[in-house]
């Protein structure tokens, strides 16, 4: 049985039914096929990548590249096959794990199409497609996806959030020929929609009529007064209070002097407050009305508008205050599937492994932080009583030297030098 599923995986994700542009694992070699750029490093702000794991993974021998060190510009590129998205769908997937701390710093890759200089790839350097996360601070925890269209760049209006915790998290990007589009993270999709709604890149096909104005016999109310409905006679005449009939005149009550007696007042129970009449559904409610939306005459449409100007490079360009990220597990293909499969075989299989790493190097940096905690306590208290010390000998002497005198009518230092 087991063997038969496997043919069947086999079949399913066999590199016929599946065009892989570009797999990167970062094994042995992989330097052969990254450029890394010399932007920024005449002063002294160029970052470099480590081939390694980590320092917790869920398998030590599956290695990407980390930015190292801190505060940083890291631009490093991969030539790959020239390819077009035309009339197929598009995957772009990788990892990425912050280690670090890292308080202010992208994680995002790059598609380019056209001719790239790769020694002097740089933030200024064209792209087609930015896609990956971006922290800053509290604030800016950013999914960014930016599509560039006749030569500008269009981020996505969606307030994307990316993961910010130090283990590895999977970024998948699928666009489709019908300009829809997937975002997963972790196999997971975390949002969904259309090239033509979710950027301001093409003029929108509907727009409301400005020109529209509500019909003089529309009906919006959606319940009315009983037209039927009559006032009971003598409702009007009935008292919100009346006397308390349970009270009785005081035995000690006197109307010459106290007056004519009167029953306090109580909330009338046959009071029903101003009439009102039964309120029924209209039988004319045609609903709220709505600006109507009609066809917008600048639109035009672009039935290549999801296609990108044939990719030629993948780079990966960043700035980090604090460096540590691990880059690993490029995938460009045009079947999801397979990138669903990718994401299954290494980080579904790892995550634990990976779990587990992190929270025993979080429990030695832990011990570590407290070790050094301490040794300061106890350094501070040396120092303290060191101090208290010195305190009591000068203040001891000082009340000698007075002493000395007081008796001698001499002072103690100057005896001092003489001996």
């Amino acid at each position: 049985m087991l063997l038969i599923l496997l043919f069947i995986l086999a079949l399913i994700f066999s590199p016929s039914s599946c065009e892989i542009i570009f797999e990167e694992r970062f094994e042995d070699g992989w330097e052969s096929r990254w450029v890394r750029s010399d932007w920024k490093k005449s002063e002294g702000k160029a970052g470099s990548f480590k081939h390694t794991a980590g320092n917790w993974a869920g398998d030590p021998d599956d290695k990407g590249i980390q930015t190292y060190p801190d505060t940083r510009h890291f631009a490093i590129s991969a030539k790959i096959p020239e390819f077009s998205n035309k009339n197929r769908t598009l995957v772009l997937q990788y990892s990425i794990k912050f280690e670090q701390d890292i308080e202010c710093g992208g994680g995002y890759i790059k598609l380019h199409s056209g001719y790239v200089n790769q020694k002097k790839f740089s933030g200024d350097t064209p792209y087609s497609l930015m896609f990956g996360p971006d922290i800053c601070g509290t604030q800016t925890k950013k999914l960014h996806l930016i599509y560039s269209y006749q030569g500008q760049n269009y981020p996505i209006k969606k307030d994307l959030q990316c993961e910010t915790d130090k283990l590895t998290h999977f970024y998948t990007f699928i666009l489709r020929p019908d300009a829809s589009y997937s975002i997963l993270v972790d196999n997971r999709e975390r949002e969904s929609g259309s090239l033509y709604t979710d950027w301001d890149i093409l003029p929108p096909r509907k727009i409301k009529s400005v020109n529209a104005k509500k019909p003089a016999d529309w009906d919006d109310r959606e319940y009315i007064d009983d037209p039927d409905d009559v006032k009971p006679e003598g409702y009007d005449s009935i008292p919100a209070e009346i006397p308390n009939p349970k009270t009785k005149k005081p035995d000690t009550w006197d109307e010459d002097e106290d007056g004519i007696w009167k029953p306090p007042k109580i909330p009338n129970p046959a009071y029903k407050g101003p009439w009102k009449p039964k309120r029924i559904k209209n039988p004319n409610y045609k609903g709220k009305w709505k600006i109507p939306w009609i066809d917008n005459p600048e639109f035009e449409d672009d039935p290549d508008f999801y296609v990108l100007k044939p990719v030629k490079y993948i780079g990966i360009e960043v700035w980090q205050v604090k460096a540590g990220s691990v880059f690993d597990n490029i995938l460009i293909c045009d079947d999801p599937e397979y990138a669903k499969q990718v994401v299954a075989e290494i980080w579904t299989r790892n995550r634990e492994a990976e779990k587990e790493a992190f929270e025993e190097a979080e429990k030695i940096r832990r011990a570590k932080e407290e070790q050094e905690a301490q040794r300061a306590r106890e350094e501070g208290e040396r120092r303290k009583r060191e101090r208290g010390h010195d305190r009591h000998y000068h203040r001891d002497r000082e009340r000698y030297r007075d002493k000395y005198r007081r008796h001698h009518h001499r002072d103690f230092d100057d005896y001092h030098d003489e001996l």
